[in-house]
């Protein structure tokens, strides 16, 4: 039949393009556009191959076969279709299993059947060459494409380049059409300020019990310098003892029947947030704790409403996350007074609120499969996004850091 498919590799897509445009191929330094994507590839593929798209084939790993967000996103676009393997982790790294054989057994079937006058595979493993071997054996013509290495070499199996009919490098400028580096502010907590109850603490006299250990240690014998160390009339010392106490010797001084005059200052526990190193205080008001919840707001008819939201509109950057998440918070709250609570509990979010707010987050794949946690600046944007929707709901802007 006289019509194109393209063959997609994900893994390999994605993983060059975050190569060429971040420095490396984790796919959680960059962000896709992936309607642009799609789109893209169609348009590149009718026009190479003068034929009509048929269909876009999309082979991914996802852990236990699992549709994550963008896969959920994919399979409901017109002409697109989604493929998963398994995502396994060996040796602290993942990797995709079945993907290869997936896309093997489908390009053959397709030949087979003549489905198509010819295919496009975006793909870099050798692992495809028996398959498109044969493809070619059945009559159908192979374009392969390349995405432009960063290095300015070859990313493909030389094998599979040999044995291609056509060949097309998708270089930067077609690339970020659709996809582009993370932008890693590095934001970080401020430095703490000098803590005068830490230094209390620091210089508290120890216990009885650890001065009679220090006494039975051993005085350090003096290093004397090696042959040449004194030329310049420069002599080595030994280190001075510093004398800093030990979690054990600090737990000795609030021991029972110890010196009132022996105990340091109470340490008040301190966290940081966008807003700076603040007090933490020992529990939430009660303000917070009655707060409610978005799932206790949301009714059934609402529940599915978002879910269409979040797989067609929603493109997944954390900043965008956490405002499409407090604004469905704000538009359902019925009684409008906890929004003006909140807003006075800046920079912190009630436990029970922001602990649904990140699990709405890694929904969308921002738990990068790393240890089932969010990365430190991916929750840093995705707070921001919340606290900026809510001081536009509220007309209080809330100062980032810094200012």
């Amino acid at each position: 039949m006289d019509r194109c498919i393209v063959l997609v590799d994900a893994g390999y897509l994605l993983g060059a393009a975050a190569s060429l445009l971040a420095g490396e191929p984790s796919r959680s330094r960059i962000t896709v556009d992936h309607t642009a994507l799609i789109q893209g590839l169609r348009e590149r593929a009718e026009s190479d191959t003068q034929q009509p798209l048929l269909r876009i084939y999309w082979f991914d790993g996802a852990p236990d076969r699992v549709p994550q967000p963008e896969h959920r996103r994919l399979r409901v676009m017109p002409r697109v279709t989604v493929r998963l393997g398994a995502l396994t982790r060996s040796d602290g790294r993942w990797a995709q299993k079945g993907v290869d054989a997936a896309m093997h057994a489908e390009l053959t079937e397709l030949a087979r059947n003549r489905a198509c006058s010819d295919v496009v595979l975006v793909t870099g493993d050798g692992d495809l060459l028996p398959g498109m071997m044969a493809a070619k054996e059945h009559g159908v013509a192979v374009h392969l494409w390349a995405v432009q290495a960063a290095d300015g070499d070859y990313n493909q199996s030389e094998d599979l380049v040999a044995e291609a009919d056509e060949r097309r490098v998708l270089d930067r400028t077609w690339i970020t059409r659709a996809v582009r580096a993370k932008e890693h502010t590095g934001v970080c907590a401020p430095q703490p300020a000098p803590r005068p109850e830490i230094a209390a603490i620091l210089s508290a006299p120890l216990p009885e019990s650890a001065l009679a250990t220090q006494a039975e240690r051993p005085a350090p014998q003096p290093r004397h310098p090696v042959d040449g160390a004194g030329q310049n009339g420069g002599e080595e010392r030994a280190p001075a003892a510093k004398g800093v106490p030990t979690p054990k010797d600090l737990a000795a001084l609030r021991a029972p029947g110890t010196q009132p005059a022996q105990q340091p200052a109470s340490a008040t526990l301190r966290w940081s947030s966008d807003k700076g190193w603040v007090d933490r205080p020992t529990a939430e008001p009660p303000e917070a704790a009655s707060m409610p919840t978005l799932a206790q707001l949301t009714t059934a008819e609402q529940r599915w409403a978002d879910r269409e939201e979040d797989i067609t509109t929603v493109g997944g950057d954390p900043f965008e996350v956490g405002q499409v998440f407090a604004r469905r918070w704000v538009e359902r709250l019925g009684d409008q007074s906890h929004l003006q609570k909140l807003s006075g509990m800046y920079p912190r979010i009630p436990h029970r609120v922001d602990g649904e707010l990140l699990r709405y987050a890694a929904r969308f794949g921002l738990l990068a499969h790393k240890d089932d946690q969010i990365d430190e600046r991916d929750r840093y944007a995705i707070r921001a996004g919340f606290w900026k929707e809510i001081g536009v709901r509220t007309g209080v802007e809330h100062a980032p850091v810094g200012e």
